[in-house]
């Protein structure tokens, strides 16, 4: 079973101990929501585990392979695009997964990407509020 296929298992199971031999260590995930990138297989996961809890249902509903350049080192390396949809807070999302992979199969690179604009917005305040309750991302300061 291939990287890509174990990926989509595990998070169709919502089974974030298997996501965790995916990753490389320092692994990179781009966020729809953030410009800099999530870094390091500790944060993606605990980016994953809120992630998991969000979505109320996520379906992939198919596959791409080939190969693209990475926006770490621009290197070309093979990659997988997985489309979803899902739904956040009542708002439908539809989107992309794209990975990138090692000389070993691992996930070194993640970017996602979705759509509409409504749906993003909606995503980075559930993903921002899982974090914060996870305590992997401080709490803004508060205002006034």
């Amino acid at each position: 079973m291939s990287t890509a296929d174990r990926f989509r298992a595990a998070v169709d199971s919502r089974d974030l101990a298997a996501l965790d031999g995916l990753f490389t260590e320092d692994v990179r995930f781009y966020s729809p929501v953030k410009f800099t990138p999530f870094e390091g297989r500790p944060m993606v996961l605990g980016l994953f585990g809120v992630l998991l809890r969000v979505f109320e249902d996520i379906r992939y509903i198919g596959r791409y392979d080939g190969a693209a350049e990475t926006g770490a080192d621009g290197a070309v390396a093979p990659s997988a695009v997985l489309p979803f949809r899902a739904t956040v807070n009542g708002k439908q999302i539809h989107g992309i997964d794209l990975l990138h992979f090692d000389d070993e199969g691992r996930i070194k690179e993640f970017t996602v990407m979705v759509r509409p604009q409504s749906a993003v917005q909606a995503l980075g305040e559930a993903v921002l509020t899982g974090l914060m309750a996870d305590g992997l991302v401080p709490a803004p300061p508060a205002a006034g």
